[in-house]
């Protein structure tokens, strides 16, 4: 087995050139392997994500890094974007800002309750995906009718968490560090007082909600190493020990 191990490491690169990805210019920054492709600051590339073609925006231009197993998932940039797909993307990008207004205005007439978080097209099926949040059901059957007949394309309404809104999106938390599912988090894994239970954690304590409304996800960070450590953790030591001073009698 050490064997195999070892020609599999050995199987590796020394290092890998990583560049700085913001997906369909939102949210966070992402880490991928940028190949042998050279870019600058403000080019677009072409993406696979979700089984269809997509782009990015370079905020970070390729650097070589060291490598580690765990970038063996990293997600690749296909190529720079030709000028016809830099065509495309500029037509997509109008019509998603169109797609967004149209949709919340068609929705409030349907008295529908939900929050847009994002629309975006596809490059290989006339397609509109419209990404959105809401606390109850909605009865969207409507609504799609009315943008599949304005846009004269397929309607995908995908909800989502608040937990993925925020990954979307991105931001800064309390902790002054960049949201953790949007920088490097890629299993948004549930958190509640149910999995913090025997870690005496106060329930009403407003430093563990996250910019989500939801409990932190490094939460779950303290609870693995709490439960690892759990049964074989040493009693408290007073943060003071007395000692006797030297020539000291009892």
């Amino acid at each position: 087995m050490d064997t195999v191990i070892r020609r599999e490491l050995e199987s590796f690169p020394k290092t890998i050139r990583v560049v700085g990805v913001k997906i369909r210019d939102r949210g966070e920054v992402k880490k991928m392997a940028s190949g042998d492709v050279g870019l600058r600051v403000g080019d677009r590339v072409m993406l696979e994500m979700e089984r269809d073609l997509t782009y990015g925006v370079v905020y970070v231009e390729p650097a070589p890094i060291p490598f580690i197993p765990q970038m063996r998932v990293m997600a690749t940039i296909l190529r720079k974007a030709t000028a016809e797909e830099a065509a495309t993307i500029d037509r997509h990008e109008r019509i998603g800002k169109e797609a967004v207004a149209i949709c919340r205005d068609r929705a409030a007439a349907l008295g529908l309750k939900l929050k847009m978080v994002e629309t975006f097209c596809s490059f290989r099926r006339r397609e509109i995906t419209f990404v959105y949040t809401a606390e109850d059901r909605v009865d969207f059957r409507q609504l799609i009718k009315d943008l599949a007949q304005h846009f004269s394309a397929r309607v995908e309404m995908r909800q989502i968490g608040a937990r993925q809104e925020a990954q979307i999106l991105g931001g800064v938390d309390s902790c002054g560090l960049v949201l953790c599912c949007a920088a490097f988090l890629t299993d948004l894994r549930p958190v509640n007082f149910k999995k913090m239970r025997g870690q005496d954690m106060p329930v009403n304590d407003s430093r563990l909600i996250g910019v989500c409304g939801r409990l932190k996800c490094c939460l779950l960070f303290e609870t693995d190493e709490f439960m690892a450590a759990k049964g074989g953790t040493p009693p408290k030591a007073p943060l003071i020990h007395p000692t006797r001073r030297s020539g000291s009698t009892n």
